[in-house]
């Protein structure tokens, strides 16, 4: 029955937000209405409401299943924006993943199912 869920994260400022998931997330920006803003890329919807509290988006976030995790990395990570403990790497729950912070204070995992020998 479930399809796909849509992330609404805390944006501080509409147009730096469209600047950053934009130019260096790679997404499409569709549309602000008072402050509510709507991106994609590829499979993925993400939304933002507007609010002046830094302290909403420090306490929240999503995970994005991918597929390429490794690609996704290599064009990530000379930007500046993986978080300081979110390099690459294989997690006990099979995944590959790696983590980034949005210019609001936003963290977001990128991960990508895996298969660990548990010898």
């Amino acid at each position: 029955m479930l399809k796909a869920a849509t992330p609404i994260l805390a944006s501080l400022n509409t147009a730096e937000t469209v600047k950053f998931y934009t130019e260096k997330l790679g997404f499409t920006f569709h549309s602000d209405w008072a402050g509510y803003l709507i991106f994609s890329r590829d499979e993925i919807n993400i939304h933002f409401w507007t609010t002046d509290n830094p302290e909403f988006p420090k306490n929240t976030g999503c995970y994005v299943n991918v597929t390429e995790v490794d690609k996704l990395y290599a064009e990530y990570e000379p930007l500046g924006i993986i978080h300081p403990n979110g390099k690459i790497k294989d997690m006990e729950w099979e995944m590959r993943q790696f983590s980034i912070l949005d210019n609001n204070g936003n963290i977001i995992h990128f991960g990508e199912g895996i298969s660990i020998d548990k010898e």
